[in-house]
């Protein structure tokens, strides 16, 4: 049967993507950016899954504030970079799973989430960023990937909770898939920010290590944080950590391994946090 070998967690700011992009990687202001990473890429390279489920939020590029999913999954064939206003990002087109997300469809929403199924997506910089730090910039991505969009933009979002129960049906649904598969599963977006009014630039580096501490040994505690104290401590923003507790519901009930753990401000007007978890 499936199993989920290990999660994920990173920032996928915008403007980490468009330095790579732009050769900028080893500029004074991105260096140490990009060495936080560098020992992600190893272990990529050593620890490539046979797909990975990622989940994102989408910034008003494959749904507009006409109609916002809560949760969306993707179930194509292949989801092409989004034209973000300046033009696609120069990274390979990610090729889906379909069999796979349809399972996790059939198995969460008889589970009593609601999804919204996804057979036609672009993916912009809150999947693509993430790829490319672990990645790097290959001719094709190494692995399939399935897109999982969580609404973080427009109130109301989804509770820590209500996440953290999805990640424990996801582990479950990829567990009842009967092929082989090592799966990966990626919480992106975060850390502390705000991009807008009085407190614009908010960073709170306490308050980000609190969370990255409690997310390894506490997670179910973690998840009841009421949404006010993402926003009073961590900014408008900051509620896009919420994600991160599908990745960490999704993992086993026993103490996982840390592997990998980074931490850096600022990145444009963010910061970046990072971890890699294994399975036990």
């Amino acid at each position: 049967m499936a199993r989920i070998t290990a999660s994920v967690y990173t920032s996928h700011v915008p403007a980490i993507g468009a330095a790579l992009d732009l050769g900028k990687t080893g500029e004074p202001y991105w260096q140490k950016v990009f060495a936080g990473y560098e020992f992600s890429k190893a272990w990529m390279r050593d620890n490539t899954p046979d797909v990975i489920f990622l989940v994102f939020n989408d910034h008003a590029t494959a749904f507009s504030l006409e109609m916002i999913p809560t949760f969306a999954i993707g179930c194509a064939a292949e989801f092409p970079p989004a034209d973000e206003g300046w033009g696609p990002r120069p990274v390979p087109v990610v090729q889906g799973h379909p069999e796979l997300a349809a399972h996790i469809a059939q198995s969460v929403i008889q589970d009593d989430f609601d999804l919204t199924i996804v057979n036609k997506m672009n993916v912009d910089h809150g999947l693509t960023v993430p790829m490319s730090l672990m990645f790097g910039q290959p001719a094709s991505w190494p692995c399939p990937v399935i897109p999982f969009a969580v609404n973080v933009v427009q109130y109301p979002v989804p509770s820590g909770r209500r996440c953290f129960n999805l990640g424990r049906a996801i582990r479950k649904a990829v567990e009842s898939f009967d092929a082989p598969l090592k799966v990966q599963i990626w919480g992106t977006g975060g850390m502390s920010h705000q991009l807008q009014g009085p407190r614009a630039g908010l960073i709170n580096r306490a308050f980000d290590s609190a969370f990255l501490d409690r997310l390894i040994a506490d997670p179910e505690g973690l998840s009841k944080m009421p949404h006010i104290d993402y926003v009073r401590e961590a900014g408008s923003e900051g509620i896009e950590l919420v994600m991160w507790l599908i990745a960490r519901g999704a993992m086993s009930d026993a103490q996982p391994k840390l592997a990998h753990r980074f931490y850096h401000v600022p990145a444009s007007n963010t910061a970046v946090g990072h971890l890699i978890l294994e399975n036990a």
